[in-house]
């Protein structure tokens, strides 16, 4: 969340922010339970006063009526407490819920827009390959290949789940070896994460449990959720611990499981593995100091950029708008992958992306490092997907796909996955 003593000082500020991510939230109501709140803890202090002023005067040898009024009015202080503490607490926790819905601020060189038409491309990389026949989606290609099996999973799993088998299983471990070993070159340690996460954590990363519109599965009689990407488990590593500051920064990467309903989502765009509810995922995670999250934001997106390039694939940087960027980031990037099955003739589509959430995450977490005059200070905290392994199978299968049905392995997997070509099925 955002510093909410910051609410009235900066109020224009963070409306044209909220209206900029094409938000509704009533600022108002909450600068209004953030006064209530103050006006509450003073009387709860001033009763606990009047409290400790009674005890004071019950204490040697009092008169009887005198004693029996001191007591009277001990009840009564007691009382008053109770009732002021009981409606702070309501208080506090309608104005820390609304307060975590308020976005972080967003960077000046965002892209001002409502959604991702309204974004900025900022660069392409390499050339979308063309073909001398009609190029196959990679549904079609996962079936003819026996490599991608949609509907027994939707009679085992329901809709939206896969089986990957043969060379496809081998593909996306030599995916994820392959990404593994160029994070760890820049630093990252490598880690695999739980799948499953407390609801505190997650709210505290800025994802939303609960409601219809929640992407996430909640586990029910738990206070946990599946989590939709490993950013969520490892942002919740050092929650509610001061680091030191010559740790920083700390790289990780993190391999997990990921689980989104993708409620509504659907048509041409979100068939085959574009959009699924269970897929695996390398997360790029960093913390580290204020001044240095820019640099390490470029850092990540620079990774991404080495990961896709070496797989051969032509690619565009963007620029994610305001109305796109989510609640947490401050900026974001997204790399977009050319797959020659996506639309009617190919088109780019959403591989990666990498976020500078600043202390927004941190703030919430209660992740903090000590400055050089001894004060805390929060964390910035960064994340990035090195690769979604299942959009990445999307688009090798699509790009790669020969005539005669094979695909061809970008060299930079051969090594991983012992062969150099899936062969079509005669």
């Amino acid at each position: 969340m955002i510093d909410l003593r910051e609410l009235k000082e900066r109020r224009d500020e963070i409306q044209a922010n909220i209206e900029a991510r094409n938000m509704k939230i009533d600022l108002d109501l909450i600068i209004d339970l953030q006064e209530r709140r103050s006006t509450l803890l003073q009387r709860a202090e001033a009763l606990r006063a009047s409290r400790n002023e009674n005890t004071a005067k019950m204490k040697g040898k009092l008169e009887a009526d005198v004693r029996s009024a001191l007591i009277e009015e001990g009840k009564v202080l007691k009382d008053q407490i109770a009732d002021t503490e009981e409606e702070l607490k309501r208080v506090e926790e309608e104005y820390l819920r609304l307060g975590r819905t308020i976005p972080n601020y967003a960077h000046p060189d965002a892209p001002l827009g409502k959604d991702e038409s309204d974004s900025t491309v900022l660069r392409h990389v390499g050339t979308p390959p063309t073909f001398s026949f009609k190029a196959k989606d990679h549904v079609q290609l996962g079936e003819e290949l026996d490599l991608i099996d949609f509907d027994t999973a939707t009679r085992v799993s329901g809709a939206k789940f896969y089986y990957l088998k043969r060379e496809a299983v081998l593909l996306q471990m030599a995916l994820e070896r392959y990404a593994l070993d160029i994070t760890m070159k820049k630093g990252f340690t490598p880690f695999i994460t739980p799948d499953i996460a407390r609801e505190e954590i997650l709210m505290g990363i800025g994802f939303n449990p609960r409601g219809e519109e929640s992407n996430i599965y909640t586990i029910e009689g738990m206070d946990a959720c599946l989590v939709g990407t490993a950013e969520i488990t490892l942002g919740g590593y050092y929650a509610g611990q001061v680091l030191d500051k010559k740790d920083l920064p700390i790289k990780m990467s993190g391999l997990s499981h990921c689980f989104r309903r993708e409620a509504g989502a659907s048509g041409q765009y979100s068939k085959g593995l574009y959009r699924v509810h269970q897929f695996s995922k390398l997360e790029l995670f960093i913390y580290c100091l204020p001044e240095d999250s820019e640099r390490y934001h470029n850092e990540i997106l620079a990774i991404e950029e080495e990961i896709f390039s070496g797989l051969g694939l032509a690619y565009r940087v963007v620029d994610t708008c305001t109305g796109d960027l989510g609640a947490p980031a401050y900026r974001k990037f997204d790399i977009e992958a050319w797959m020659p099955g996506r639309g009617e003739s190919g088109e780019y589509g959403e591989v990666t992306s990498t976020s500078n959430c600043t202390d927004y995450q941190s703030r919430s977490l209660s992740i903090r490092y000590k400055d050089d005059d001894g004060k805390n200070q929060h964390v910035h905290m960064l994340n990035g997907t090195a690769v979604a392994l299942s959009r990445a199978i999307v688009a090798i299968l699509e790009n790669n796909q020969n005539e005669d049905g094979s695909i061809t392995i970008p060299p930079a997997l051969v090594p991983y996955t012992g062969f150099d070509t899936i062969k079509a099925r005669s």
